[in-house]
């Protein structure tokens, strides 16, 4: 594994307050170069199987998973919780075996009742740590409907998922249609250090589900964490990304999940540094990278220290910021309101998220004009983005907006240059027309 930081600015004025902002770049492991076998994956999906799972969108997540086993080595251990407003084991976690057995299993699942998002999460934990073994476990949940039955909260299931990923359980969420509740998967994604997926057809459900698969089978890197300790010189420090946090003694620790083989992954930190009394080289914080690599299970810690220079305040008035970070922190504020603008879609307030969406174009656009070659690609992707999403959020459908808005800045704030784990590509041309109100809603008993 491979750690470097970069710096906006490289010298700060003396006795003044400032910012600096590091981008740390992390590159993982290739795959073991010797063919050595990988350690066994642990996956435990927990389907919904409510009224409105009826249909393409159950019979494909079933396709889905019954080619995931083909896809998984008998070593891998693999489970099926279903959930209504009951739930249910449909296959316990275990070795695959008996790969025709978990797919008679999967075949046999069938709608109904409401939806219990919660018990069905819980449960599938459990099995999840049941057989996991050093390699942790990978929990997925699919569903398409607003959960009323069972605990609803979206930060109280979020806590739960931040709480298994501390005895090593991933979990990653599948949103199937405009009828679920994208602050409950995104909240849940998000606090088990996992991918937020949203699909809105069968075909686009399938692809999202292999890949989730593929992602799990091609780790070299796992229980990844940044240790962010503080000089005295500074006051506070904020994370860009959004990621999952902790306040420690010294700093904070950010949990970064599972890397695949050779990913490239990026975040920002910005660091308020109140007025320095001293000229030279400053200390302002040590970053300690520590993670698990696979398959050999061995626990690695990387430390780079990360320095400025304080200098008399006409020297650093000459400064000229490093283009590549102050474009990523423009990348970076655009997820940002992205999330604000899914929000406020969710609680009804179109304009104000146009407004948010509208101001991330003006930004992304004037980024555009002077991008650093490396950068120029993703800006162009996101103003692509940008403009699909106003479009939707003004003429088309404010749930279908919300989603991929969710989606969207939940991929490029948490997983930021991971190439396996891209959202759902808009429509090209015209957005899509309202779904049918008779067949869309969930139709979920209550």
């Amino acid at each position: 594994m491979r750690i470097t930081a970069h710096l906006d600015v490289e010298m700060i004025a003396i006795e003044t307050d400032d910012q600096v902002s590091v981008m740390i770049e992390l590159n993982a492991p290739p795959a073991s170069a010797d063919g050595g076998e990988r350690v066994p994956g642990t996956l435990q999906v927990v389907l919904d199987r409510s009224g409105s799972m009826g249909g393409g969108r159950l019979s494909g997540a079933k396709t889905a998973l019954t080619s995931l086993v083909d896809r998984l080595d008998p070593r891998d251990h693999f489970g099926l919780v279903v959930f209504d407003d009951r739930v249910d084991v449909a296959v316990p976690a275990t070795r695959l075996a008996d790969k025709a057995a978990v797919k008679r299993a999967i075949a046999g699942v069938r709608t109904r009742g409401g939806t219990d998002l919660s018990g069905g999460y819980l449960r599938g934990l459990q099995e999840a740590r049941r057989v996991a073994g050093a390699a942790g476990a990978t929990v997925l949940i699919i569903s398409d409907g607003h959960a009323n039955v069972g605990i609803t909260d979206p930060d109280t299931l979020a806590r739960v998922a931040a709480e298994a990923y501390t005895h090593g359980v991933t979990t990653s969420t599948l949103g199937f249609g405009l009828g679920y509740d994208e602050r409950i998967m995104s909240g849940i994604a998000r606090g088990g250090s996992g991918n937020e997926h949203f699909a809105e057809e069968p075909d686009t459900a399938a692809a999202l589900i292999a890949g989730e698969v593929e992602g799990l089978l091609a780790q070299t890197a796992q229980a990844a964490s940044l240790h962010v300790r503080l000089a005295p010189v500074v006051r506070e420090v904020l994370v860009v990304n959004d990621l999952p946090a902790n306040v420690v003694d010294d700093g904070l620790l950010i949990e970064l999940g599972s890397f695949y083989a050779e990913e490239t992954r990026k975040l920002v930190l910005t660091f308020d540094v109140p007025a320095v009394a001293a000229l030279g080289l400053t200390e302002v914080a040590t970053l300690t990278f520590t993670y698990v690599e696979l398959p050999a299970l061995a626990q690695h810690t990387v430390t780079v220290p990360v320095h400025v220079n304080v200098v008399p305040g006409d020297r650093a008035a000459g400064r000229i910021p490093d283009p590549v970070v102050r474009t990523e922190l423009v990348y970076l504020r655009a997820q940002q309101a992205k999330r604000r603008a899914s929000k406020l879609l969710n609680s009804g307030d179109s304009a104000a998220a146009l407004e948010e969406i509208r101001q991330a174009q003006q930004e992304i656009t004037e980024a555009q004009l002077g991008a650093p070659e490396a950068l120029a690609a993703d800006l162009a992707e996101e103003a692509a983005t940008l403009d699909y999403l106003a479009r939707e959020t003004e003429t088309g459908s404010a749930s279908r907006a919300g989603k991929y808005l969710s989606a969207s800045s939940q991929a490029r704030l948490q997983k930021r240059g991971r190439k396996y784990d891209t959202p759902p590509v808009p429509p090209v041309g015209e957005p899509k027309a309202e779904p049918n109100p008779e067949s869309e809603p969930d139709q979920d008993n209550t």
